[in-house]
């Protein structure tokens, strides 16, 4: 097929899927093939104060969970941890102290790095119990550590650490203590040190915690529960830390996943380690560290969609395809479309196989 033509497909499909939903106020797709030569970069939406530009940062939720997770691995790769690392050698007895007791026996010092990473840990989850009560109270504020504390005296766990995968922010925020703990810095420095700045992902920067490096020519784009507009809630920052807060344009965000799939952040035996080492989530669906995997099933889920990558709860999406060569992603920046952008990815999967 035409160039031309697989774009105008795509395009017309984002653009109709964006127009007939009028809770979304603004909307992103960016698909790369170098197999094809595909390039499209496209913004939708009837906006804020302006109209949506693809050249906007925009707020991506938990595909900021894979940014941590290799940060985690540029650490290991730099001897600084393993991944078989109990958490005790590096978090305080205030935090790790009975943070994991299931079924009256202590697992606390059971939990590796590992387990974190792929969501494994046992530990519940923390994030929407707090964001519930920062919808009620826009004033509400944690820091990371404090939701930790948080979760610790008010949720209980949820399985052995390593029997189980069960997708929780805890896991997220205790990693991106570690990492602060290592580096002796604040998590967002980390960051820019280690991902933005090697990549030149100049307009790229955690929400609330940093600024790019080149001033955004355009504003950031709002991102919605419900009719709430979140961004300019500052206690949401301390909730989503490293378990989310990664704002970038698309083109940033290409060339972060081009640098993981080219081995130049880290190599392609630790990232083999990063896919492999999973657990099964949800129905046709593994996870590594930080990382979705399609996993066929036979009728309802095909191999064609074969892909792996990270989602957001705001309809945000990051993936790779193995066999078309080609990056998909986006967000429509509406917390209706956390499971809906799966389904809308996978059309934009068969529109590249015609």
């Amino acid at each position: 097929m035409p160039q031309s033509t697989e774009m105008s497909l795509i395009e017309a499909l984002f653009r109709k899927q964006v127009q007939k939903d009028k809770k979304i106020k603004n909307a992103y797709l960016l698909v790369h093939s170098d197999k094809t030569n595909l390039h499209l970069n496209l913004a939708e939406g009837p906006g804020e104060s302006e109209k949506p530009n693809p050249q906007q940062p925009v707020y991506m939720a938990s595909v900021g969970k894979l940014f941590t997770s290799v940060l985690v691995a540029i650490l290991k790769e730099k001897g600084e941890l393993s991944f078989e690392d109990h958490i005790t050698q590096y978090l305080d007895s205030e935090l790790t102290d009975g943070i994991h007791v299931y079924k009256k026996k202590d697992y606390s010092g059971a939990i590796q790095i590992r387990h974190l990473l792929n969501q494994t840990s046992g530990l519940p989850d923390n994030f929407y119990p707090l964001f519930d009560k920062l919808i009620a109270d826009h004033n509400f504020e944690m820091s990371p550590r404090e939701a930790v504390l948080w979760a610790k005296k008010n949720l209980k766990p949820q399985a052995v650490p390593g029997k189980k995968a069960n997708y929780t922010d805890t896991n997220y925020h205790l990693l991106g203590l570690i990492v602060e703990k290592i580096c002796g810095e604040p998590f967002h420095a980390v960051m820019k040190r280690l991902i933005f700045d090697p990549l030149n992902m100049n307009h790229s920067y955690m929400l609330h915690f940093s600024k790019p490096e080149n001033k955004p020519e355009y504003q950031e784009a709002g991102f919605y529960f419900n009719e709430t507009r979140i961004n300019e809630i500052k206690g949401f920052a301390g909730l989503d830390f490293s378990g989310g807060g990664v704002v970038a344009p698309m083109e940033d965000l290409l060339q972060f996943m081009k640098a993981l799939t080219d081995y130049r952040l880290i190599s392609e035996k630790t990232f083999e380690v990063m896919m492999n080492d999973k657990a099964r989530l949800y129905p046709g669906w593994d996870y590594g560290y930080g990382i979705w995997q399609v996993r066929p099933v036979p009728v309802l889920l095909p191999a064609k969609y074969q892909s792996w990558g990270v989602l957001g709860a705001t309809g945000a999406f990051m993936f790779y395809h193995p066999e078309l060569e080609a990056y998909i992603i986006g967000s429509f920046n509406h917390q209706t479309w956390q499971r809906r952008c799966v389904r809308f990815m996978f059309k934009i999967m068969d529109k590249l196989r015609k």
